[in-house]
């Protein structure tokens, strides 16, 4: 009986764990709960970002989707004790149960708090996008104390700030300006605090009319306002709003008699450069015309390369004269003068040419770099003015190239192919990036005219074995381009001339026609006699040169015929 009841218990401790797991509780208790889920509509193939509001969810809880016996479980991609995010997408249409489990295995319930649907389908078929979940902030409404502003008056600024997005709004901040009335209390800036969706939150901002109101019928207020939602994504709204305005004041000014402003203005109307392009290393001369375009003379111009100052406002003297030593020369310095330059009066209208030697800086990139410029000078009041000007220096990072012959070029004949042993060596200090080289020649042909040459590291090469076919003999020139692209996108050449001469074409004397021994045929052969085969053969045994001659000519000091013996004669008959 013991035995029977300790396995009821265990039978029924094990289907309390199975409960708890397999199904979610009926009712949560009050440690968690869940407040609002936020959109309650997604569509069911947008991916959309669904938060949870409530308490008690913990650090690691799980979300759960229950719809007519379907159940899904997600992991949230971010979680607190007070927001939970999942991320929904490619869920069944339906009306679903939404569940949040902590790590105390505590359940909170939201019934038919999460709807699925099918998005709707305009005639051409393009779905609608689903929600975006952000707050969105609009003036309500906005409404001054007065009837209309007045210059030298006071008055109060009211308005409605509203929410009609889809997340609360928070640390709403509204910061008011404008440039014909002044902020006073708060100077320009209210903090409206938290604003919930569907809200209309009221603030205010006093403001005091300036003179410069005078003659206007309308003034024009502008308000920034910052604000956040709860994941700490900050955004922000610029609104416009007018108040109406009497245009009167309460002051007397009289009115200002126009005077003429009597001043110089030295302006840099044009410049050059003695070395183009300016390449690091250069050192160069740079040209420019200078024009008084004001009204006055100005007196005692000095130029200052690389921005400075002289003298003190004020027309003040200040000790140590010219200040020219605080300006800009990383990338371009002034070589045999120093960078200040007196340049004696200058006349209303008059113009005069000013020249500065400069060296680029070695260390200096390719790039536009903007040169400072300072022309100071006494005005007819005896003040010292000082007229800064930029102009901008195109420096370039062309590639150095060394082309030529990576070994003495065999003669070329007339009608022969010769060979062209053609190298290209990169001789700068930073890659270089070529494309193609071309050959053209003015008396021959070429048997492959165009190749790629490509990216050369510093201190590369690379070998072209070209093919001429001279046409005919004497002078023959070669030209070699190779295209690039500089650092300002621009399209530029290198090119090389190569004098070659071209040798008349070698023919065998024995081949010429005309010739002794048959006029212009090989003579034929002579066939070896008998005796000389028999003299070669015992030369052989002697270990002698026994080789049958070339031109088969008989053999010096060797009969080609030898003596027949005379037998003595006997007549025929006895004597």
């Amino acid at each position: 009986m013991k035995l029977q009841m300790r396995h009821i218990l265990s039978i029924l401790f094990i289907l309390a764990l199975l409960a708890g797991w397999n199904g979610y509780a009926s009712a949560a208790p009050a440690s968690i709960r869940i407040d609002a889920v936020e959109p309650s509509l997604v569509y069911t193939n947008v991916s959309t970002t669904v938060t949870i509001s409530g308490t008690g969810f913990g650090t690691n809880p799980m979300v759960g989707l229950d719809s007519n016996g379907q159940r899904f479980e997600f992991e949230p991609v971010s979680a607190s004790d007070t927001q939970i995010q999942i991320i929904i997408f490619d869920l069944p249409v339906g009306t679903y149960d939404l569940y949040v489990r902590n790590a105390n295995d505590e359940w909170a319930k939201a019934g038919g708090s999460l709807t699925v649907a099918d998005p709707i389908l305009d005639p051409t078929e393009t779905p609608i996008p689903g929600a975006f979940v952000r707050p969105q902030l609009v003036v309500n409404h906005y409404k001054a104390n007065v009837s209309a502003v007045t210059s030298g008056k006071e008055f109060r600024l009211n308005l409605g700030i509203g929410n009609p997005g889809t997340a609360d709004a928070l640390n709403v901040q509204a910061t008011f300006t404008s440039a014909d009335m002044v902020p006073t209390q708060t100077g320009g800036v209210v903090v409206v605090g938290g604003i919930p969706v569907g809200s209309v939150v009221e603030t205010s901002q006093t403001f005091l009319a300036v003179d410069s109101l005078y003659g206007k019928s309308v003034v024009v207020i502008d308000v920034a306002v910052s604000y956040y939602d709860s994941a700490g994504t900050s955004y922000s709204d610029k609104f416009t709003l007018s108040i109406p305005a009497s245009g009167g004041s309460s002051a007397v000014y009289a009115t200002a008699t126009p005077t003429g402003v009597h001043t110089a203005q030295l302006v840099v109307t044009g410049y050059s450069s003695t070395v183009d392009p300016l390449q690091p290393g250069d050192t160069f001369q740079l040209n420019m015309t200078v024009k008084n375009m004001g009204n006055s003379s100005a007196k005692n111009v000095t130029l200052i390369v690389g921005g400075g100052s002289s003298g003190g406002s004020g027309g003040t003297p200040q000790p140590g004269g010219v200040s020219g030593g605080s300006g800009e020369f990383t990338n371009f310095a002034p070589v045999g003068t120093s960078n200040i330059q007196s340049l004696g009066d200058v006349s209303t209208g008059g113009q005069l040419q000013v020249s500065q030697n400069l060296i680029v800086n070695v260390s200096t990139s390719p790039g536009a770099y903007p040169m400072k410029l300072t022309f100071s000078y006494v005005n007819d009041k005896g003040e010292v003015v000082n007229d800064d000007q930029v102009i901008t220096l195109l420096v370039y990072g062309l590639p150095k190239a060394d082309i030529g012959f990576y070994r003495e070029p065999d003669p070329l004949f007339a009608g022969q192919p010769g060979a062209l042993p053609i190298q290209v060596v990169n001789l700068g200090k930073r890659t270089a990036v070529l494309g193609n080289m071309s050959l053209t020649t003015n008396n021959g042909t070429l048997e492959t005219e165009t190749t790629l040459v490509g990216s050369l590291d510093a201190g590369g090469y690379f070998t072209f074995d070209g093919l001429v076919i001279p046409e005919t003999a004497g002078p023959l020139q070669l030209t070699l381009t190779i295209d690039y692209t500089d650092d300002f996108n621009q399209s530029r050449t290198i090119s090389k001339t190569f004098d070659l001469t071209v040798e008349e074409s070698f023919v065998d004397p024995s081949m010429e026609p005309g010739l002794e021994g048959g006029g212009g045929e090989m003579p034929a052969p002579t066939e070896e006699t008998f005796l000389q085969k028999i003299w070669r053969f015992i030369l052989g045994l002697f270990g002698l040169d026994s080789g049958a001659p070339i031109d088969n000519t008989p053999l010096e000091g060797v009969p080609t015929e030898f003596p027949v013996p005379v037998q003595p004669g006997g007549g025929g008959g006895k004597g």
